[in-house]
């Protein structure tokens, strides 16, 4: 692929603002449609045209399956802690007023912790997902295509 030169150019270029977008979509998921699964989603691609335009090796390098693993994990547990912490404080699980005095502030305290939980999870394994793929040898050689 060294000698797209273009396609390159252009990757890198985009990947930022595909970032941003994501992270537009991750915080303002909670005022309009959009929200965790799709800013997940949007970040992961990012990676994923990195990885398809540069190669597996150096969007492992970028961000190495080991972080990828534990940042499931880490959304699992911002998800499963908002609920825990609402069940501290003697409210039900995932009751979001109990995370503020004021019931609205708690609402949305409790749907942007959700919402940032969802789209780390969603982030991980679509990036997971595409290591497993790419990293498989190839059954076919360009020969015999």
């Amino acid at each position: 692929m060294r000698h797209h030169l273009i396609l390159r150019v252009i990757t890198k270029l985009l990947v930022g603002p595909i970032m941003l977008f994501a992270l537009y979509v991750q915080f303002h998921g909670d005022f309009s449609p959009g929200g965790g699964f799709q800013a997940g989603v949007i970040f992961a691609v990012a990676f994923i045209l990195y990885g398809i335009v540069f190669g597996l090796h150096k969007v492992q390098h970028v961000f190495p399956p080991w972080l990828v693993h534990k940042m499931m994990a880490l959304g699992a547990l911002i998800y499963a802690g908002t609920g825990v912490v609402s069940l501290f404080l003697n409210h039900t699980y995932l009751d979001y007023s109990a995370l503020a005095h004021h019931p609205e502030h708690g609402q949305h305290y409790g749907i942007f912790a959700v919402e940032l939980g969802v789209g780390v999870t969603v982030s991980a394994v679509m990036v997971a997902i595409y290591y497993a793929f790419a990293a498989r040898p190839p059954r076919l050689s360009d020969e015999e295509w």
